[in-house]
């Protein structure tokens, strides 16, 4: 069974490499609606989902953010 990686993996610093991208990632929905934000995020995630490939990691990510939402 394949697991979901939840160690910072965001280059050689993780915990800086982290901030920087999650600065790109608001600074990339600058400018958008909320709904425009909304559906670029969506866009995002099928890009991402389709990168990784793996159903079981995907599955296992979105039970996880499911548990970070309630």
């Amino acid at each position: 069974m394949s697991k979901l990686n939840l160690t910072p993996n965001f280059g050689p610093n993780p915990s800086e490499g982290a901030d920087a991208f999650y600065a790109e990632l608001i600074a990339a929905q600058a400018g958008l609606s909320d709904e425009a934000a909304a559906d670029w995020l969506t866009r995002l995630t099928l890009i991402l989902c389709n990168h990784i490939g793996d159903r079981e990691v995907l599955t296992q990510a979105f039970a996880l953010a499911h548990e970070h939402h309630d």
